[in-house]
């Protein structure tokens, strides 16, 4: 709540924006700073730099790569020199814990903030009435898209609908279901309201508030409507698998890419990311042995019963995915123009095991000035794939469509089809599976062992580097506490059972 006050207090005497910048200059990748008018909304060009403003605010921690740290969480990884999510990883999470119990929360209120503000103050512009529904189309998605980000760990939050008082900021949360009705009411008018348009310039369109419909109701079980919401995505034909996974994470292959349907943009040198630096250098991110070992050979066979697995070389005949997510922790790379790079990592892996998804080896040797600039996607064709075919297995079993959408993801990947006759549970089975290799260090793992309630049984089975068992306490870890600094200045707010 302080650090909520605090955006508060700067939202209601100015906006976010830029003296000359339109929106879609900066969602063509350049940064913004700040100005304060009494006199703004006085034309379409100041609305646009306005909503570059709300964008802006994705270029915070649950919105780039550091989401990895929730893959350390779900235990893809094992943390490497960061103290608090290896605390956390561990299950010593507590309201003082700090890092991403604190940051979630102040980042997407801030973010709320911001959306508040723009709609509070838009229909003052004067512009036509199809550019100011889109506008607000856009504005309502991105504040659905940060309130899901709240609801899904800490649970009910406080609603903020409109710009409030310090005073006024001080309520007690909301339960979980209203801020989820909220959540898609804002994203029905964003549906109502966006394009139905490929993703090319950074703005939401209406496949992006359609993909993030379909994983509300994932995530809170509404498997019919999340089939739906997901097979309206697939029917536009607006969006595509992408030919090379590899560069699907890489800026060189993300412009205009028909696989991305949402993203946080960057564009070096004026706004950048520390993302090669952290993993490829610093090596934060160390991806555990079971992760590697979810990849099944190229026959389409787990490891345990494929004859063509080696134990002696786990690189050998394995899903293409593999090698195109993780490394050896010595082995070398070759970057674009042929040449064999090797790495100074700062830190010993601690599982032997480093990232190759999203980390630029052209980039190599990295140093302090190494500047990043792979957008960060946050929702992708094969996602929503993925989505239809767990929903609508969870609604009618196995049909033709659910081996469809899988095939389709695995056909991309060079993997062979999943075999006929496969069970609803058996088929629920392959598609987690699926999900977990093919969304591999992509932010999305944590959320989906959490809608599933399998962390209870999961988690205590690691252990990690040094030899310190995993913990996961069902009776509060499904959830985050409140930062304390928040129950501190609000003395409405309840904390989450259990901490």
């Amino acid at each position: 709540m302080r650090r909520f006050i605090e955006s508060v207090k700067i939202i209601a005497i100015g906006i976010v924006c830029v003296n000359t910048l339109s929106c879609s200059d900066f969602l063509d990748k350049n940064p913004l700073d700040q100005i304060t008018s009494q006199t703004f909304w006085q034309s379409e060009n100041e609305a646009n730099m306005a909503l570059a403003g709300v964008y802006a605010r994705l270029n915070s921690y649950p919105f780039r790569h550091k989401d990895a740290e929730f893959d350390t969480m779900a235990g893809e990884a094992s943390a490497n020199q960061s103290a608090v999510v290896i605390t956390l990883s561990q299950g010593f999470i507590e309201a003082t814990s700090g890092g991403l119990v604190t940051d979630i929360y102040t980042a997407c209120y801030q973010g709320i903030a911001s959306c508040n503000f723009f709609l509070d103050n838009v229909e003052r512009t004067p512009v036509s009435e199809a550019a100011l529904n889109r506008m607000k189309g856009e504005v309502y998605f991105l504040r659905a898209l940060f309130y899901f980000m709240l609801a899904e760990h800490y649970g009910g939050v406080p609603l903020y609908t409109k710009p409030v008082t310090i005073e006024e900021a001080k309520v007690k949360q909301s339960s979980k279901a209203e801020v989820i009705s909220l959540i898609l009411s804002d994203l029905d008018y964003a549906v109502a309201s966006l394009p139905d348009a490929a993703y090319t310039d950074g703005h939401a369109v209406n496949g992006s508030a359609l993909g993030l419909k379909a994983r509300v109701y994932l995530h809170t079980g509404q498997w019919a409507e999340a089939a739906a919401a997901a097979n309206e995505v697939i029917q536009s034909g607006k969006f595509s698998l992408f030919n090379d996974f590899r560069t699907l994470f890489l800026a060189s292959g993300q412009t205009n890419n028909p696989e991305i349907i949402f993203s946080t943009r960057f564009l070096s040198p004026d706004r950048t990311t520390d993302l090669d630096i952290h993993w490829a250098w610093w090596g934060f991110v160390n991806p555990r042995q079971d992760l590697v070992d979810a990849y099944e050979c190229a026959d389409g066979l787990p490891i345990a019963s494929s004859p063509l697995y080696d134990p002696s070389d786990w690189r050998k005949n394995r899903d293409p995915r593999l090698l195109m997510t993780i490394k050896g922790f010595d082995d070398k790379v070759i970057n674009s123009a042929g040449q064999e790079m090797g790495f100074a990592y700062n830190a010993q892996s601690g599982t032997g095991y480093e990232p190759v998804k999203y980390c630029n080896w052209d980039v190599l040797p990295i140093n302090y000035s190494t500047l990043s600039e792979q957008d960060w996607i946050l929702l992708r064709y094969a996602d929503i794939l993925l989505m239809y075919a767990e929903a609508r297995n969870e609604t009618g079993g196995p049909d033709e469509s659910v081996y469809s959408a899988v095939n389709r993801v695995r056909a991309r990947a060079e993997m062979p089809a999943l075999p006929d006759g496969l069970s609803k549970e058996q088929m629920r089975e392959r598609i987690r599976n699926e999900r977990r290799v093919e969304l591999a260090l992509e932010g999305i793992r944590w959320g989906d062992i959490l809608r599933w309630r399998t962390a209870e049984t999961y988690l205590p089975t690691i252990v990690d580097p040094g030899g310190v068992r995993r913990s996961f306490d069902p009776a509060k870890h499904y959830l985050l506490p409140f930062p304390q600094s928040e129950i501190d200045v609000n003395d409405q707010l309840e904390q989450n059972p259990g901490y």
